[in-house]
């Protein structure tokens, strides 16, 4: 593993994290998508040295290059698990509240360039995508046992792909030849329906619609964002940065509900139902990157951050 801190990408919206998250300078914060600490770096450079960083990551190479990165800060807790499992981390660490979290979503640019873990469709690969390798069911392996109809609802839910459903059923057809394990043989497989001129974005959404059915992104993303409004402080901070539509719409919609939970009809003159909501949004549009840094990291582009806040 390169030692250098650009084989993980550049945190994106650097200076609006540390902006928002940052509510008690002592305080507890974690982080549930450590990576290549980046963002831990410049978050623990802002915080008190009485103050507490935990930093999750499923990615076990992810969290040794974090500690080598991160190794003048002796307030760093290191855990390896997915963020859906805050709860159980929180409670073995002993910590009944928490003044803000950090979910940087996606896959690190350390990820996609390492050519045995399989997130990209610009190598020949084993189709892995595993970001937690003790996991056992690689891409692969759904590419191999998942029927037609489970394999257009991955490609078409989470992939947005058009042809979703010919993907499918061709993947099928061809496995009934060989089984598929590399990635050439998926582009093959997708050059054979989609039209020359927009391959690569098909290829694009199906690699993406199966890295996020391998790690069950979506599922986690929910569970972790229903389990942060429990730990957070009053006036903590919850802080999620997307890079594509669906996590976006997902926490947008999560943030709306959350801050107003009333179920009464509209032409009620006032709420009856009693739901309350437990946080505010900081901001009603997502936080967008500024050109110049994208024109410095141009991952940044596609970045939309949003803030919410324990009432």
């Amino acid at each position: 593993m390169s030692e250098s801190p650009r084989s993980y990408h550049l945190p994106v919206l650097l200076s609006e994290v540390s902006k928002y998250l940052i509510t008690n300078p002592e305080g507890i914060y974690v982080d549930g998508t450590l990576g290549g600490g980046g963002h831990a770096e410049g978050i623990l450079t802002k915080l008190n040295k009485n103050a507490q960083y935990i930093g999750i990551d499923q990615d076990k190479e992810a969290i040794q290059y974090s500690k080598k990165r991160l190794k003048r800060f002796k307030n760093v807790i290191y855990y390896h698990s997915n963020f859906a499992d805050l709860d159980i981390v929180l409670n073995q660490l002993k910590i009944k509240m928490i003044d803000g979290i950090l979910l940087d979503l996606g896959v690190s640019s350390y990820q996609i360039d390492t050519d045995d873990r399989g997130f990209s469709y610009m190598k020949d690969t084993d189709l892995d995508m595993r970001m937690d390798r003790d996991k056992s069911q690689t891409a692969g392996d759904l590419l191999n046992v998942l029927d037609e109809r489970e394999l257009n609802t991955i490609f078409y839910t989470y992939g947005e792909e058009r042809r979703a459903r010919q993907i499918a059923r061709e993947v099928v057809k061809y496995r009934k030849q060989q089984q598929i394990l590399r990635s050439d043989q998926l582009r093959d497989i997708i050059d054979r329906v989609v039209y020359h001129r927009f391959r690569i974005k098909s290829y694009a959404r199906i690699f993406q619609a199966l890295r996020i059915a391998v790690n069950r992104e979506l599922d986690s993303l929910e569970e972790a964002l229903e389990k942060t409004i429990k730990f957070l402080h009053q006036g903590g901070r919850c802080l999620v940065i997307s890079y594509h539509s669906l996590e976006d719409r997902m926490v947008k919609n999560f943030f709306k509900k959350k801050a107003n939970p009333c179920t009464c009809p509209p032409e009620f003159p006032k709420c009856i139902c009693g739901l309350k909501p437990d946080i505010k949004r900081i901001t009603l549009k997502a936080i967008k990157a500024s050109e110049q840094e994208i024109n410095e990291n141009p991952r940044a582009r596609s970045a939309h951050m949003r803030v919410g806040e324990k009432i």
